[in-house]
């Protein structure tokens, strides 16, 4: 999860330079982004159910070896449209591994440690967050290759650890793959639906205010891009911190209400957040609110392999999608309500709004109701 969520903010410092080796304008080297990341999000609704129907460790083996072999073509990709074909080939083969990586959770570990180590996971992609766009910095200093041929060969080092270490997975379904049939199956469990809309709704909320805090710091404190930078490093280590030991707190007061609490948590923040016009308190008011989102992210995921045992990849696929959807509307909205009402209060409001829906939508499901089924 680390490598590949690394992969997708490594290519942002290189933007720069790129264009200029591309002859290509700032305002299209963003596709070199966007390819990554639509090749994910479109793919990651077709990886899912293909690997519900075989063996899961092979899908997570043969995408990483396609993951490996594309960041490694884009190193040496010479032109705009090539960096375009591998950017977009890399995404797509991530598809195929984070996934897995979600649904072999609950088959390779006990139950009692299946919150614990979704942390583990979302500790990866917190801290591919964190450092993604440093270590494409620093790596670039050397050239503009090596970013993507050391990212490359960490993932030929962690395929081979995968061959040889990961114990074989589940196989579900030998029979001829269906596609119709697993996503007819996944859309008839309602459980698994209101969970993947209630998880969409609370997305598209935070991400909105992860969008844009650094525009607010930039505006309304006056911070330079590195003060920006600084100020960001410790909310991700909020996010990162909940992510290793939001485990805990699910261990003392269990799954249901640990979800509960930290949900209403987050609208309390959110709702303090406008009131806000010191910087440092600010500061401290975000890295809270992100070490909650570190602390909840694991029972989202947690959950919705939950609903549905045979059908984890697609779910996991699924819940993917939902974010990255989530994401794009978060920067759509986002975007007029900072511009065109009260800036960073009205993207906070609209936060505790959205994630006040998630909770009715949840409740509605009777998950708050549900016995410990995880501990």
């Amino acid at each position: 999860m680390f490598l590949i969520g690394t992969d997708t903010f490594l290519i942002s410092p290189l933007l720069p330079t790129l264009s200029q080796l591309y002859g290509i304008s700032t305002a299209v080297s963003g596709w070199m982004v966007s390819a990554y990341a639509i090749g994910y999000a479109v793919f990651a609704l077709f990886a899912g159910p293909i690997s519900d129907g075989q063996d899961r460790k092979k899908v997570m083996i043969w995408g990483l070896l396609a993951f490996s072999l594309s960041t490694l073509l884009c190193g040496f990709a010479f032109n705009f449209q090539l960096m375009l074909l591998f950017r977009l080939l890399a995404g797509i083969s991530a598809s195929f591994v984070g996934p897995q990586v979600w649904a072999s959770i609950p088959v390779v570990v006990e139950r009692k440690d299946v919150v614990k180590v979704m942390g583990y996971a979302t500790a990866g992609l917190s801290v591919s967050q964190l450092v993604g766009i440093p270590i494409g910095s620093y790596l670039a200093a050397v050239s503009w290759h090596a970013p993507f041929f050391v990212i490359s060969l960490l993932s030929f080092t962690l395929l081979a650890l995968i061959v040889f270490v990961l114990p074989q997975l589940e196989v579900v379904q030998r029979k001829r793959f269906s596609f119709f049939k697993i996503y007819a199956k996944v859309l008839n469990n309602k459980r698994a639906l209101s969970y993947l809309f209630a998880y969409f709704v609370f997305q598209t909320g935070s991400f909105t205010v992860m969008t844009f805090i650094s525009t607010w710091f930039t505006k309304s404190f006056g911070l330079t891009l590195a003060g920006v930078g600084t100020a960001m490093i410790a909310i991700g280590g909020g996010n990162l911190a909940g992510s290793l030991f939001g485990s805990r707190i699910v261990d003392w007061l269990g799954l249901e209400r640990s979800f509960l609490y930290e949900l209403v948590a987050l609208i309390v923040l959110y709702l303090i957040l406008p009131f806000v016009h010191i910087f440092w308190l600010a500061e401290v008011l975000l890295t809270v609110t992100f070490l909650v989102n570190g602390f909840i992210f694991p029972l989202f995921m947690t959950t919705l392999q939950s609903t549905a045992t045979d059908a984890r990849s697609t779910i996991s696929s699924l819940s993917n999608a939902a974010m990255y959807f989530g994401e794009t509307i978060a920067g759509i909205v986002g975007g007029i309500l900072f511009n065109q009402f009260y800036g960073f209060s009205a993207i906070s409001l609209f936060a505790f709004v959205m994630i006040s829906i998630s909770i009715m939508l949840y409740s509605g499901s009777g998950i708050f109701k549900r016995q410990r089924q995880f501990n």
